[in-house]
């Protein structure tokens, strides 16, 4: 790497091999992108995907890099309402009409949305071309950018059809976080704290000790203890068959809210609720002590979150949309439940995720909802 160029994030542990991709976590680094990945400068075309508000505040920067007559710049309408098989085909077909070849380079810009859309792009336009993720938002920063699962949402489902497709590199510049709205960066922090508590009880402490909002160095080193726990499991289960299920906690209830809602409940605010509607369940199985419940009650509204399943949703309609989460096996949906802070209960037979009777959920949910 050359001088004034940041080191990766080491995000394996040290008996492990590190992640198939560098990531790069920093201020300023959009501005330096061909620097960073190298690849990114040698392609004959860049396909810049990216979200119209990442690239209203940051695009500017990032092209500016890059060699204008080898670019093709191509947005997307921000909003998980938009990432669906039909903007995948509108922008492969933009890319098909510019002639871009497999000698391309795509680089996705934005939030989780555009990540998932331009990373699923990548992996199948001429069977595949390189991706580069270069999240603008705290939550695809230290989620969805990391470990290259990919893919777009359908009526019966977030995410169902995808690919896993890793990145070059993770490029996280976290002076873009400056422009996101209080809303915005709760979503992230709501992973942050997921993460806490599916792996590491210091960590938690760390980012619930830095609620609302960490300061820049705070920041900095938030997202790469995210990113290394993230990577870390990702690392020892890139296709996930096992372990990566942890990382799903609180997402069984979360994608279930956000499918009833259409979209309206963002992911973070979902992921929220779901986590503390799952420990619940947790700690009605047996599973865990109500402390874990009780400390993500307390936690998740100092960084702005919601805790309450809203008034408004029929607990069981709710437990119906579970039912299309990728993890349920012969009719079963299965859950990742905490057993402590920094752990999650392993089931009988060694699966890191548990079967749950509806029944059980529908109580966590009605626990859980608004007043």
């Amino acid at each position: 790497m050359s001088a004034g160029v940041p080191a990766p994030v080491d995000a394996g542990p040290r008996d492990a091999p590190p992640l198939p991709h560098p990531v790069h976590v920093g201020a300023g680094l959009l501005a330096r992108l061909p620097a960073l990945v190298p690849a990114v400068a040698a392609a004959h075309r860049v396909v810049v995907i990216a979200d119209e508000r990442a690239d209203a505040h940051h695009g500017g920067t990032l092209r500016a890099a890059l060699d204008p007559a080898r670019t093709l710049a191509l947005t997307v309408p921000p909003g998980e309402a938009h990432k669906t098989r039909e903007t995948w085909g509108a922008l492969t077909d933009a890319m098909l009409a510019a002639g871009v070849g497999r000698d391309a380079v795509v680089i996705a810009l934005g939030g989780g949305v555009a990540g998932d859309l331009a990373g699923f792009v990548a992996a199948t336009y001429l069977r595949g071309v390189p991706v580069v993720q270069c999240p603008t938002t705290l939550l695809a920063m230290v989620d969805a950018a990391i470990g290259g699962k990919t893919g777009v949402d359908t009526p019966h489902g977030k995410n169902l059809v995808g690919a896993f497709h890793p990145p070059l590199a993770v490029v996280a510049d976290v002076a873009t976080l400056a422009t996101l709205p209080p809303r915005e960066r709760a979503q992230g922090l709501a992973e942050c704290l997921k993460h806490g508590v599916v792996a590491d009880a210091g960590y938690w402490a760390r980012v619930r000790d830095a609620l609302p909002w960490p300061g820049d160095d705070a920041l900095r080193a938030i997202v790469e203890g995210s990113v290394a726990i993230k990577g870390g499991v990702v690392t020892r289960d890139p296709h996930e068959h096992g372990e990566r299920a942890i990382l799903n906690f609180g997402h069984t209830v979360a994608h279930a809210l956000e499918r009833v809602t259409r979209y309206a409940l963002p992911h973070g605010e979902a992921v929220a609720i779901g986590m503390v509607v799952e420990a619940d369940v947790a700690h009605r199985l047996g599973l865990c002590d109500a402390a874990v419940r009780d400390a993500l009650a307390d936690a998740l509204p100092r960084a702005g979150l919601p805790v309450h399943v809203p008034r408004a949703l029929d607990p069981h309609t709710v437990v119906v949309a579970t039912a299309g989460d990728k993890k349920s096996r012969a009719g079963t949906v299965r859950y990742a439940l905490p057993a402590a802070l920094g752990r999650i209960a392993r089931a009988d037979d060694g699966a890191w995720v548990h079967p749950v009777p509806d029944a059980v959920v529908h109580e966590a949910l009605l626990a859980a909802r608004e007043a």
